[in-house]
């Protein structure tokens, strides 16, 4: 069975792989220093059959933004900077890809997210998209690009209900 879990000392950090070195990096080498110090919280999909192998992870922290580059119909309605939550990284292992566990964890980073938001004040979740494949695939769970910022991605705290549904899959 599929598990979304703290990211913890007894996960295999040093055997992932997703192909991008900045990535593997980051989970080896920093994510575990970041939770400790309250940076950001990182989160492993991991199967109950082997549960130290990291079949993927995602990183969620929180963030200010600028409000004027939002896009259009969202700029208006905050302040200027406005606080938000950040998904901040999110890779699938190289032997994992194409199986939709970028959706799991996509699906798990918004109902975390959605209990971030009942108890403190965010307009909603932020990504940096690599590329244009990457935009992509978080436009389908509704983000939509920043105004002067093609790659900084916004799904706005409203949709993040229908986003999640439209992700459709449930971990434990």
């Amino acid at each position: 069975m599929l598990r979304v879990e703290p990211l913890s000392r007894l996960n295999d950090r040093k055997s992932f792989d997703c192909g991008q070195p900045a990535l593997n990096d980051y989970l080896q080498k920093t994510a575990l220093q970041h939770i400790e110090k309250g940076i950001s919280r990182t989160f492993v999909l991991i199967d109950t059959d082997a549960p130290t192998k990291i079949l993927g992870f995602f990183t969620l922290a929180g963030c200010e933004v600028v409000t004027r580059n939002l896009p259009a119909g969202y700029a208006g309605k905050y302040p200027t900077k406005a606080p938000a939550a950040k998904l901040a990284r999110m890779a699938v292992s190289i032997d994992q890809q194409c199986q939709g566990l970028g959706t799991i964890m996509m699906a798990e980073a918004i109902k975390r997210t959605l209990s971030i938001a009942e108890n403190i004040g965010i307009i909603g979740i932020f990504v940096d998209a690599k590329n244009q494949i990457a935009r992509e695939y978080y436009e389908q769970f509704g983000f939509l690009a920043l105004l002067e910022h093609p790659l900084i991605l916004f799904l706005p705290l409203r949709s993040l209900k229908a986003a999640m549904d439209g992700a459709g899959h449930s971990v434990h």
